[in-house]
């Protein structure tokens, strides 16, 4: 067998090297943004509003005081952060507990499948070798899963803490100008973008090296105990996101229905109760929820890629460089992407408000075609000419440019997911712009409508799972699968800079009119906001689509963990298991949504007590009880995101301890196929409702004008609509990609236990 051109100390310095240059990329953008003042008390009065820049501020041109907007401006941010700070806290205590006992199982679980003994053990792919024993890998295994929920963790809450930072810099700087508002939010997603990346990368990293002291040759443990890194990761992000989503949308929908629809008065308007809980929300959905379910898809990918690489050719040769391939695309990618921001940031200046969306579309198609050749040039010189792939008991024959199409065919699978999502999310296109005309008739033609759309969404997205997985699987086995996840998520750190830009533009729309600024920095904030709805649903996309291929390669690695020839659905073991998996997402789908909307309910009745019974609150004379409304949601979202998270945590346990790998293997495939077409169709229903109901607010061409302006049924009909997709694409659509993605690597995790002492039920 021919070896790899890159030694493996080349490896060995390449991987740390790219991550810490992301983390250190990161750290200068957020020096880019800091430098934009949010403290008039430390300065005089008149350098306060300057932000060293000498351009002209609309405020001076209209008279208000400048000292005032921006302590206003101050004020707000600081009550969003705290609130968004104390939610995640209280989240991650409830969770830290969960995740407690669940280490405890992992150890004891996977420590009795040897029955905790400390003797070595036969190998499960070579009998010949001998191999650390189980209880090794049950402690490694609950070490990584720690480590994993850790770095998830700290992904959501470091994103959380910069989007709260950047949001009112990013309202101060629309004073200057469309241009210099959009750099400000694009260099805050950055930086969560890249340390998420980054840190990703290293934890990793870290942790195969260090495991590597104990287990030395015996590769095929060592990245058996890695699984439990992306176990960690996907858990802690599925509640962050169930727990997210539930915040945001119970004061969204609250604060639309009584604010908008009742009392007629604009979004974001400070007489509103339950405002800064909706900014707020924005925060711990959009961008911790975010940043904890992407981490979660790129610590699985690659944990999946490693555990069929350890047992081909590469673990069993012990070649280094070709083991880690994963952690090389994913290094390239943090350099590619860095590369593609500075396109953003300083290669090309926003001069009008039309170029916003452009510029995130184009930060998409450079990162995806710089990619391509970064792929190119990593299986060049990463992977042997020639080497064999893990494939179900056989060792198949894959060539170096075979593994370079199955990493490419998912990039680009990627990008043809988001631009789809972009087509039917977008208003600038025909099938919004149905939806908002058909509001025409009310809210129930409008209903009918985006459920239309959202149905119709689903069919070239999965055809282009369909093709990739096709193609990866010939070429390579189910590690091409694994490496076009992979290549799905390469550019995560472009994507998940474009993804935060949109709430931090939102959050800062939200700023600007509740310190009163000029109408005119509303509609510059509005347009950032627009675009980063589009950008949003992009980014749903991708986490969706990387999620389906994901759990296929989990899928594959825990089919041939378990030592299951091959899944027969005509067995009535799979079959059950299969159509039961398949009833799992619209089940976990009804509790998120009963939960969105009983935690809804107690706002809208909170905010319709406190306009009826604070005199003059509509005056604005009157100041509304924000923390009420802050306490309303973070109760809510922290009791009502325990029970879809037992569903997707406990099930794999109780289907593989009681009916064994068969049936568990069916309840797998009917989870990831049914949940993948509810996801997309749910996400793109919720964008195309937002999207149709800002394009009638907007009033940018003469159809708008025909069914607007705010206030009119038609507008009435849209607010409608919004509201019934708001839970569909913040809450369930989002969650379900974790869903489907958790079940398999916790039944990768837990897969020798089963194949040991599972199937009770049927050995009775």
């Amino acid at each position: 067998m021919a070896v790899a051109i890159l030694p493996d100390l080349g490896t060995q310095i390449l991987i740390p090297a790219c991550a810490v240059v992301g983390i250190l990329f990161s750290l200068v953008q957020w020096v880019f943004v800091s430098r934009v003042k949010l403290s008039p008390e430390k300065q005089s009065t008149a350098s306060a509003g300057k932000n060293g820049y000498n351009d002209s501020l609309i405020e001076e041109e209209e008279g208000l005081n400048e000292h005032n907007v921006v302590l206003k401006c101050a004020e707000i941010q600081s009550a969003i952060s705290e609130g968004a700070t104390s939610f995640l806290f209280t989240e991650y205590q409830y969770v830290g507990v969960f995740m407690f006992a669940f280490a405890i199982l992992i150890f004891l679980f996977l420590g009795s499948v040897e029955g905790f003994s400390t003797k070595s053990q036969r190998c499960t792919y070579d009998e010949a070798k001998m191999c650390k024993p189980a209880l090794a890998t049950a402690l490694f295994s609950t070490i990584s899963f720690l480590l994993g929920a850790l770095t998830s963790v700290l992904s959501g809450f470091l994103g959380m803490k910069i989007a709260t930072y950047a949001n009112a810099r990013t309202t101060l700087e629309a004073r200057k100008g469309v241009g210099k508002a959009f750099i400000t939010a694009f260099r805050s997603g950055s930086v969560m973008g890249f340390l998420l990346a980054a840190n990703g990368l290293l934890v990793l990293y870290i942790i195969i090296n260090l495991f590597k002291l104990y287990y030395g040759d015996d590769w095929e443990g060592l990245f058996e105990a890695i699984t439990g890194y992306g176990l960690g990761g996907s858990s802690m992000a599925l509640f962050g996101r169930v727990g997210g989503g539930i915040y945001t949308k119970a004061a969204d929908v609250g604060a639309d229905l009584v604010g908008k629809v009742e009392r007629n008065i604009p979004e974001d308007d400070p007489r509103n109760p339950a405002v800064i809980a909706d900014n707020v929300g924005d925060n711990v959905g959009d961008i911790a929820g975010m940043g904890s379910d992407l981490f979660g898809s790129y610590a699985e990918s690659s944990c999946a890629a490693l555990v069929v690489a350890s047992i081909s050719s590469f673990g069993l040769n012990h070649e280094l460089t070709s083991m880690l391939y994963p952690l090389i695309i994913s290094s390239v990618g943090i350099i590619v992407c860095l590369i593609t921001t500075l396109f953003a940031t300083d290669f090309f200046e926003i001069k009008a408000v039309k170029e916003i969306e452009p510029a995130l579309k184009r930060q998409l198609i450079i990162s995806t075609i710089l990619m391509t050749l970064g792929i190119a040039l990593v299986s060049w010189i990463a992977l042997p000419s020639s080497f064999t792939i893990f494939n179900f008991g056989t060792q198949k024959v894959v060539k170096n440019w075979q593994l370079f199409l199955c990493v490419g065919v998912g990039l680009w699978a990627g990008l043809i997911i988001g631009f789809v999502t972009e087509y039917y999310t977008s208003n600038a296109y025909s099938p919004v712009q149905d939806v908002a005309d058909s509001c025409r008739t009310g809210a129930a033609t409008n209903v009918i409508f985006g459920l239309a759309l959202g149905y119709k969404s689903v069919i070239i997205p999965i055809f282009a799972i369909a093709i990739s997985i096709f193609i990866s699987f010939s070429f390579a086995a189910m590690y091409g699968i694994a490496v076009a996840a992979l290549g799905m998520l390469s550019t995560i750190a472009t994507g998940l800079a474009i993804d935060a830009y949109g709430p931090i533009s939102d959050n800062a729309g939200g700023i600007a009119e509740m310190a009163g600024m000029s109408h005119r920095i509303r509609e510059r904030t509005d347009a950032l906001d627009a675009a980063g709805n589009t950008t949003a649903a992009i980014g749903k996309g991708f986490a969706i689509g990387s999620a389906a291929l994901v759990s296929l390669a989990l899928f594959g690695a825990f089919v041939s963990r378990a030592a299951i020839t091959t899944v027969d659905v005509l067995t009535p073991k799979v079959f059950i298991g299969l159509i039961v998996g398949a009833m799992l997402p619209y089940w976990f789908s009804a509790m998120t949504m009963k939960s969105v909307g009983s935690a809804a309910l107690k706002m809208v009745e909170e905010v319709r007590r406190q306009f009826n019974t604070i005199p003059g609150l509509m005056e604005g004379t009157g100041k509304p009880d924000y923390a009420t409304c802050v306490k309303i949601s973070t109760d809510a979202s922290i009791k009502e995101m325990i029970p879809p998270g037992a569903l997707v945590m406990l099930t794999p346990l109780i289907v593989g301890i009681f009916f064994g790998v068969e049936t568990l293997s069916g309840v797998l495939a009917g989870s990831l196929v049914s949940g993948v077409q509810i996801a997309i169709s749910a996400s793109n229903t919720g964008g195309a409702w937002d999207n149709a109901k800002k394009y009638i607010e907007a009033g940018a061409s003469e159809h708008a004008r025909s069914l607007g302006p705010k206030g009119s049924d038609p507008h009435k009909a849209a607010v409608i609509g919004d509201t019934i997709g708001d839970p569909l694409k913040d809450t369930s659509g989002p969650s379900l990609n974790i869903l489907i993605k958790l079940m398999a690597v916790e039944s990768l995790v837990f897969a020798p236990f089963f194949a040991t002492h599972g199937g009770l039920l049927f050995k009775i």
